[in-house]
């Protein structure tokens, strides 16, 4: 997965809706061990705090647990992964149409246009 990140959001809740993102569709499995913290650190560019930050809220939402000594792992179920996603895409949507009337859109239209740039792929 690209760790692309967006410097004007908070990096934190980007890197759990990307690691929630991987849970959700497969990519990382029930159980199988995340990279460490300083590596991905590395590999997004971002301070190991902020990674463990992260870890820790999605082990707060139950989607990841740590192994003393061991790491970090992918909890069991993905339905959790697949809810968080699932609001997180509600949310943006919701933001999206927000700005599309803020710019004197209506939905219909805003939905036109989604269905038109999903068309030039």
């Amino acid at each position: 997965m690209e760790w692309e990140l967006d410097k004007n959001r908070p990096i934190c809740p980007q890197l759990c809706e990307l690691l929630c993102v991987q849970i959700a569709n497969g990519e990382l499995k029930p159980n199988q061990r995340l990279k460490s913290v300083r590596e991905l650190a590395l590999l997004a560019g971002v301070n190991p705090n902020t990674v463990q930050k992260s870890f820790e809220q999605l082990e707060r939402q139950g989607l990841i647990y740590s192994v003393r000594g061991t790491g970090w792992f992918v909890g069991e179920t993905t339905e959790k992964a697949k809810e968080t996603v699932n609001e997180i895409i509600r949310k943006k949507t919701a933001e999206y149409l927000d700005e599309m009337r803020k710019l004197g859109l209506d939905t219909p239209t805003a939905k036109k246009y989604i269905e038109e740039w999903d068309t030039d792929e």
